[in-house]
């Protein structure tokens, strides 16, 4: 079967394999920041800016030459974030308390749930701005590099760069959907249909632009929800 190549995958990697950083880095950035704010003694409206510019800092540090903003399908990846976003809400709009069950609401999907925004947070600008920028500018580039342009490959070969972007493999595919859902808490649910599609559309489009714009879609409309229907639950 014969794969197109991309600028991601037409990289030279460097002597002794694939260079990982920058896929990884900017993912575990966000992670371990998200993990120490709360030891951290700082408030959300400076945890969130603070946060959005060191990975922002480490994008462009590490990550600006494999990434590509010159999606293939642009329409078709827009509509496709559009249905995730549609999967996203849809449950607690057909089923009301849903989400309260047991399958949701336990010790360990609570884990990952940060609370949330307090009511002054709601109507801070500075606060907002960053919110949305980070989810929909910035969040969307992180994570397409980390689970699908780094680790479904990775799962085939450690040597990933040698893999094409979007080759399938079914354990890499339905293990990347899986961990992608773990990280949505009590959204595991919709996180793991989300983790499905971006998959697809990884193998679908074999570009790495076009999954950054549906991810994007996504979390621009949820933002969007959040802020013009007051559903606050969405950012916890």
């Amino acid at each position: 079967m014969a794969f197109a190549p991309s600028e991601v995958e037409t990289k030279r990697p460097p002597v002794g394999g694939s260079d990982w950083k920058p896929y990884v880095l900017p993912f575990a950035v966000l992670i371990v920041l998200l993990g120490l704010g709360p030891y951290l003694g700082i408030g959300p409206a400076l945890a969130h800016p603070s946060r959005t510019l060191a990975v922002l800092a480490t994008l462009l540090v590490f990550s600006r030459g494999v990434i590509s903003f010159r999606p293939a399908r642009p329409v078709s990846s827009i509509l496709l974030g559009l249905a995730v976003f549609a999967i996203w809400i849809a449950p607690d709009l057909l089923f009301p308390g849903y989400r309260h069950s047991w399958l949701f609401d336990n010790a360990l999907t609570r884990v990952s749930a940060n609370g949330l925004p307090a009511p002054a947070l709601r109507t801070s600008a500075w606060y907002v701005c960053f919110r949305v920028g980070g989810a929909a500018l910035l969040i969307p580039v992180v994570e397409e590099l980390f689970w699908r342009a780094w680790l479904m490959r990775w799962l085939i070969s450690p040597d990933f760069e040698k893999i094409p972007l979007g080759a399938y493999a079914p354990q890499a595919f339905w293990f990347t959907a899986v961990l992608f859902a773990s990280e949505h808490g009590t959204f595991w649910d919709v996180g793991l249909a989300a983790g499905i599609l971006y998959n697809w559309w990884m193998i679908r489009t074999r570009s790495l632009a076009d999954c950054i714009l549906a991810h994007a879609v996504t979390n621009a409309s949820l933002a969007a929800y959040v802020l013009l229907g007051g559903q606050w639950q969405y950012w916890n």
